[in-house]
């Protein structure tokens, strides 16, 4: 019988480990930088500030665009007057009308000649208002539907610098979001130590705890007996039962903190908050510990903070903004190149088929007079960059006071440590 509850009770102790997640500091440091969200999030802005710089520099190279349209017109275009065109259309009436004034007047010297030049008049008379016929319909446009395409290419020559500026910019952007990447991670690491290293010291609190529990409760059981036999009073039994209530209070707040701090630790790690674990430290009686110097180098430290080394990429994106501002009011150069077709045919005579031609050329814009715009907007751009200056100098100020805090909380937990030893 006693084996079998042996048993039962090892099966049970088993079931119990295996339930629960082991994890160690590193494997908690692993989860947590897998897991976090944050972190993920950066992934992805380094990601995205790289294709920036990929796009950045594609403005050194030609654009080719192509671009075509349809217009439908309620008239079409017309070479000629109205007038014109119907005095080609009956030019063989116009000249038969001649021929015939000349026959009058030739016939009252000739009459016999009156006749033949009358004749001849209206002989000639049909065949050029044909041939006037033809020659409007000739010169008929015919755009009532007009089709048009362009291929352009355009190659910039000279920008004023902005070209450079924005490659630099979206380099340095790319930097400073590795650089923030960084910063999270290191931001991560310590939260995921301070934490576990919490669940530790609440483990460690909660078993001194209910080792000064139990001896209140047996303090207690053993002066009850005491005040039995007259020995005590009740009001040292009292006196006793407000520490053990007291212990047991205390004990409750431990269980409730180390379960808040685990649950924590599982949101840190991306695991379930509900998700039952043991850290590998919760048992040990004897933890090592690291004793950190307490000498630092100042511009080590600066070397070292990726906040630091943000704020002075931002502001050599400052610095390069001032240039693309000032690059607005200086000239620009572009090399162009197009091939245009038409519909109606422009280079014969407007036929309807499609005909096309090709052109190069320069196009240089230069700003001329705009009231001190340009002034204004270049110191405006300079203020911006001497505000991100002294921001990093504020920064470090700050970072060197951390640095001298943290020096002397080492020496205060150094001190504490020698004491506890």
């Amino acid at each position: 019988m006693k084996k079998l509850v042996f048993l039962i009770l090892l099966f049970i102790g088993l079931q119990t480990t295996q339930a629960q997640k082991i994890l160690s500091l590193d494997s908690c440091r692993t989860l947590a930088i897998e897991n976090n969200k944050e972190l993920l999030i950066n992934k992805e802005k380094i990601k995205a500030a790289y294709y920036q710089k990929k796009g950045a520099f594609t403005n050194y190279l030609p654009k080719v665009s192509a671009q075509g349209t349809y217009m439908r017109n309620q008239k079409e275009f017309s070479l000629i007057t109205s007038q014109q065109k119907y005095d080609i259309r009956n030019m063989g009436n116009l000249v038969n009308e001649s021929f015939q004034e000349f026959a009058q007047n030739m016939g009252e010297k000739y009459p016999g000649v009156e006749s033949l030049i009358s004749t001849l008049g209206n002989e000639v008379a049909a065949p050029l208002n044909d041939a006037g016929e033809a020659m409007v319909e000739a010169l008929r446009t015919d755009t009532r539907n007009v089709y048009a395409g362009a291929i352009t290419v355009t190659q910039p020559l000279y920008m004023g610098g902005k070209i450079r500026a924005y490659n630099k910019i979206s380099n340095y952007a790319e930097k400073i979001a590795q650089e923030q990447y960084l910063l999270g991670s290191q931001e991560l690491l310590l939260n995921t130590d301070q934490t576990y290293w919490q669940v530790i010291a609440l483990t460690a609190k909660k078993k001194l705890a209910e080792s000064y529990l139990n001896l209140l409760q047996r303090f207690d059981s053993d002066l009850q007996k005491m005040i039995a036999e007259g020995v005590a009073t009740k009001a040292d039994g009292l006196s006793v039962q407000v520490k053990v209530n007291e212990a047991e209070m205390t004990l409750t707040k431990l269980e409730d903190g180390l379960a808040l701090s685990k649950m924590l630790l599982c949101q840190i790690c991306g695991l379930n908050i509900h998700e039952p674990i043991l850290l590998i430290d919760e048992n040990l009686e004897d933890v090592s510990t690291i004793i950190p110097s307490t000498q630092f180098d100042i511009e080590t430290a600066y070397a070292n903070r990726p906040e630091l080394r943000s704020l002075s990429l931002l502001e050599n994106i400052a610095n390069q903004k001032v240039r693309i501002v000032r690059s607005d009011f200086l000239p620009s150069i572009a090399l162009m190149g197009n091939y245009i077709v038409t519909n109606p045919n422009l280079f014969n005579s407007f036929q309807n088929n499609f005909r096309g031609m090709w052109n190069i050329g320069v196009a240089i814009q230069i700003p001329i007079w705009n009231w001190g715009e340009g002034i204004y907007k270049v110191k405006e751009a300079k203020s911006q960059a001497l505000i991100t200056k002294y921001q990093q100098q504020d920064i470090k100020e700050k970072v060197e006071l951390e640095v001298n805090q943290s020096a002397f909380k080492i020496n205060e937990a150094l001190k504490t440590l020698v004491k506890a030893e």
